[in-house]
């Protein structure tokens, strides 16, 4: 135990000898922050891009080993440096900003890969919760990857979970969609895609296409079990729980509501989803084994469908026979 003790504070000293290294080719003090009123040192990094999740609206939601990672770092990447700035400030911390966004170019991503393969440790962060989330930042990470480049998450909040934990629809299966296409066709077709997945739908929306969404959304699923979170972790934070056509027919008879919101929508009835499905079950497969093999037909009309692929392939064999036959 003595052992590895001594071999911690040795590798302790080391890192923050590293550090001071960094520190002084950059001009930059001790990397320190403050939480609670107190001031703390933070550890030397690894090279690597770091994932950091930020608050989505409590401040209180950031995690010390958040800020240790962005105090530390050699320099933060920030969706919008004028509201990581905000952030960092509130904290004390002072780690050089630079801008990266869905409009950062290959350029871009060149000069960044190459500081952490140069030895630096780059801290990524969106304007609120968790990066690459309906926000930019997975290229950066794939590119990093291919490159055998060291990427570490540092988990915080996220919208998407908060929302679907409290929404009291199921939680085993779930399947994110990030928005809706903003105009209704598109958006009506989108919808019916997503119709056969076995698990609760998380979407995102834009306060002033809420009702249409909801009611469209009833339109093409049905009058399913629904969730709307809106502000959450903040100071207005609502969530209101019912069906998707009473719910359309609430926020439609009020003003369009404010800030962020996710809409959640409970899976479809199995027995009502099978019951569907079977109907148009020998349309689909004909039309599909005009086009594929018998194995490759079965599983795309099981996809569409959510039959189960067993059965699907079965149904398929069958109708494969009798063509033949006849």
């Amino acid at each position: 135990m003595r052992h590895c003790t001594m071999a911690r504070s040795i590798d302790n000293r080391l890192r923050r000898s590293a550090s001071a290294s960094r520190s002084g080719e950059t001009g930059r003090g001790p990397a320190t922050f403050t939480a609670f009123g107190l001031a703390a040192e933070a550890e030397a990094l690894a090279p690597g891009l770091y994932v950091v999740a930020t608050p989505i609206g409590n401040l209180s939601d950031m995690s010390l080993r958040a800020l240790a990672t962005l105090a530390a770092a050699d320099a933060v990447l920030a969706e919008d440096t004028r509201v990581t700035k905000t952030l960092l400030a509130h904290y004390g911390i002072t780690t050089p900003l630079v801008a990266y966004h869905e409009h950062s170019g290959d350029a871009v991503r060149a000069r960044l890969l190459g500081r952490i393969r140069d030895g630096q440790a780059l801290a990524l962060v969106s304007d609120a919760g968790t990066p690459l989330v309906s926000d930019p930042g997975y290229r950066l990470v794939e590119e990093a990857i291919g490159l055998d480049l060291k990427v570490v998450p540092i988990p915080g909040a996220s919208a998407a979970l908060a929302a679907l934990v409290i929404a009291g629809l199921p939680t085993d299966r779930f399947f994110f969609e990030g928005f809706l296409p903003a105009k209704a066709g598109a958006r009506r077709a989108r919808l019916a895609a997503l119709a056969a997945i076995p698990g609760t739908l998380v979407l995102y929306e834009a306060p002033h296409r809420l009702s249409e969404s909801l009611a469209d959304a009833a339109a093409v699923l049905g009058n399913r079990q629904a969730s709307v979170a809106r502000e959450l972790t903040k100071f207005y934070e609502t969530v209101r729980r019912g069906t998707l056509a009473g719910l359309a027919e609430l926020y439609g008879s009020e003003p369009a509501p404010r800030g962020e919101i996710v809409l959640l929508i409970g899976p479809p009835d199995p027995n009502e989803q099978a019951g569907l499905a079977a109907a148009g079950l020998e349309e689909k497969l004909l039309a599909a084994l005009g086009q594929y093999s018998v194995k490759d037909a079965a599983a795309v009309v099981a996809g569409e469908t959510g039959l189960p692929k067993r059965d699907v392939y079965g149904r398929a064999l069958a109708l494969a026979r009798a063509a033949r036959e006849g």
